[in-house]
């Protein structure tokens, strides 16, 4: 499920940039490999365990953004990671099998690589998952595989777990199988230009299904009440010593590319559910707290929100372009952070199967160079379809895996936090006394001057104290309780990105 994603300019030196080192630092967020780890992944990069099955005569395909063009010699530009990903988890390609569709999703295969119980095995149980910083990221594996010998790059034979999945003329699954594959993909696309060949209707059958099935499945979606964020991209550009915050919205092909990937977790958690182990990806309902906070933040933002509108309904009618709604859609990643791992074994079902916002069971699978639990998943798959015990390296650490799932999961929401705080108190630094409207989303239940407050322009959240020294005079623990729902004009106390820190007070 989506995430926040935010990019930085500014050359390493500026503010920003050296708050998200700090930022690093003050999280633990783990460093550079052990040597003893490179060394491991050096060598197997060139000794993997490759499948005798070959599949190299599918022409798949990548979809990822696009690379950004290198600047002119000697140009001096604005530093920022890529926009595009050299470690490639999956590969397409997609066909009609008679009045339906046959689509084939083939997943880099690190268990051919990494050894349980090594010490490539032993760091990815310790990081977890990659976490992603503005600047940069700090990867689950070295990359000599995860961008390298593991990673579906166009042009290399790589050992993965191919999925085959058919559906029906409505989209619908008839038929699964997964098994160990070498395959090949051809070409490296992105998302433009492939949105630009299917808008133009020059798109070969396998890049036009994309669209046709990926439709289908948004349908679907729909009907069974799932929900799929189309969260923007957040840019924060430096200008001299400010910054501007811009977004990008996703292209529909990113939102189809999603609805293979969520096809294959899906029947990833029934093979699963079908041969009585796995480790499923689920959500609970929303508690009403936190849909009544967001109908509040929907208040302050300016977008009507019917009740007799539902929260998928909503969600559905909103356009990432406008910056309004960009700003919402940032704020309902708060409904998934509810989101757990559960695992079981021997037949004895979990009492909770399915993840909320996919509005069926559902399981990570997809994206095994990039976090842990996909691996595991992907193997107690292999092992249902072909009829055999789960291997028992799986079996020794999945009563563990929902911890340690939990634990990356908090620190990538700690970093998603940090970084989020350190650019918007970047963005208001330089405006502290400034006053702005804005509404009051949130009160503390056991101190109800403070709160917080979602801001119209720019859609920033930031805290709220009416004893904060507001221009009534009240200061510490007198101030007035804040109006929860109701419109606030509020007066920036303090906007501190290397703290991070930003403070309002009612105006």
């Amino acid at each position: 499920m989506p995430r926040r994603h935010i990019r930085v300019t500014g050359a390493p030196e500026a503010p920003l940039r050296a708050a998200l080192t700090a930022l690093r630092k003050r999280l633990g967020a783990p460093a550079a490999f052990p040597l003893a780890v490179l060394a491991e992944a050096e060598r197997v990069a060139k000794t993997p365990s490759l499948p005798s099955y070959d599949a190299t005569d599918i022409p798949f395909l990548t979809l990822d953004p696009p690379a950004r063009r290198p600047p002119p010699p000697f140009q001096r530009v604005a530093a920022r990671p890529p926009l595009y990903s050299t470690d490639l988890d999956q590969a397409l390609h997609l066909s009609r099998q008679g009045a339906g569709y046959r689509v084939r999703y083939a997943i880099a295969d690190v268990a051919a690589f990494v050894v349980p119980g090594g010490r490539l095995d032993v760091e990815a149980h310790s990081r977890v998952n990659t976490l992603y910083f503005p600047d940069g990221k700090v990867p689950l594996h070295p990359a000599v595989l995860s961008e390298g010998a593991a990673s579906l790059l166009p042009g290399h034979d790589r050992p993965a777990a191919l999925w085959t999945v058919d559906l029906d003329a409505d989209g619908r699954t008839v038929a699964v199988d997964v098994r160990r594959a070498l395959v090949r993909s051809r070409a490296k696309l992105d998302y433009a230009g492939v949105q630009q060949q299917i808008d133009a209707g020059t798109a070969e059958e396998p890049i036009q299904l994309i669209s046709v099935v990926g439709k289908l499945r948004e349908g679907l979606e729909a009907e069974r009440g799932g929900i799929s964020l189309d969260v923007p991209e957040q840019e924060v550009v430096e200008h001299d010593d400010s910054y501007e915050l811009t977004y990008r919205a996703p292209l529909p092909a990113e939102g189809w590319n999603a609805q293979l990937s969520l096809l294959t977790g899906m029947a990833a958690a029934d093979l699963m559910l079908a041969s009585g182990t796995g480790v499923l990806r689920t959500l609970p309902a929303a508690p009403g707290g936190a849909v009544g906070r967001l109908r509040r933040t929907a208040h302050a933002l300016h977008i009507d929100w019917p009740h007799h509108v539902s929260y998928a309904q909503l969600i559905r009618s909103l356009d990432p372009h406008d910056h309004r709604h960009a700003a919402f859609l940032q704020e309902c990643t708060s409904l998934l952070r509810g989101a757990g791992y559960t695992v079981f074994r021997d037949g004895s079902l979990p009492a909770i199967t399915t993840h909320a916002a996919v509005a069926a069971p559902y399981a990570h699978c997809t994206a095994p160079l990039r976090r842990l639990a996909d691996r595991h998943a992907t193997e107690l798959c292999l092992a249902a379809v072909a009829g055999h015990a789960p291997p028992d390296w799986v079996l020794a650490v999945l009563d563990a895996l929902p911890k340690e799932m939990a634990e990356g999961g908090r620190r990538a929401n700690a970093v998603e936090r940090g970084c989020v705080d350190i650019v918007e108190a970047a963005l208001l630094k330089d405006r502290v006394g400034e006053v702005f409207d804005g509404y009051v989303v949130d009160v503390d239940e056991h101190r109800p001057t403070v709160g917080t407050v979602q801001l119209e322009s720019p859609a920033v959240i930031g805290r709220v104290d009416s004893g904060d020294g507001g221009e009534s005079g009240e200061g510490g623990e007198g101030g007035t309780p804040l109006p929860l729902g109701e419109r606030l004009r509020v007066r920036l106390k303090e906007a501190d990105p290397t703290a991070p820190t930003i403070r309002f007070a009612p105006a």
